[in-house]
């Protein structure tokens, strides 16, 4: 099977084989660096959540993310909002909407209560009745509080 110059096999024939070796290199490596990055693309509001033994709330639509981190400060999904433009921010989105739909509240664990329930407020003054608390999974080697 020696190739000769010009892409002809021994019999003078023409060869019109697509050698995809190369094309499966570089494939395999893109698909490489594409998994070594991806993880490191997501970007995020760094927040400690609360542990709880709650079930995951089911949801079929996409609902706002509010996110009030360790320094107090407030985020619609990713932005940053002050607590006194937050109502306004919330009515502005749903404006063209005939419901509201629900929003999820991510709070840092080392917020204090009343700091959450003023975000909460807040929340339900622009109209939104339906509040999801985030949180994360208990750990098994962790222990429930007793009463």
């Amino acid at each position: 099977m020696g190739m000769q110059a010009g892409g002809r096999n021994q019999n003078g024939k023409m060869v019109s084989e697509i050698n995809v070796t190369p094309f499966v290199d570089v494939m395999l490596v893109l698909l490489i660096i594409f998994m070594v990055t991806a993880p490191m693309m997501t970007q995020g509001i760094d927040v400690n959540l609360p542990q709880a033994s709650a079930p995951a709330i089911p949801t079929e639509e996409e609902r706002l993310m509010v996110t009030v981190n360790q320094d107090r400060k407030i985020f619609i999904n990713e932005y940053p909002v002050d607590l006194d433009a937050l109502g306004s921010k919330l009515l502005s989105i749903y404006q063209n909407q005939n419901r509201r739909q629900g929003v999820f509240l991510r709070a840092d664990e080392k917020i204090p209560y009343g700091f959450v329930v003023q975000v909460m407020g807040v929340i339900r003054e622009a109209g939104i009745d339906q509040i999801g608390m985030v949180t994360e999974p208990l750990k098994s080697s962790s222990k429930t509080p007793s009463p």
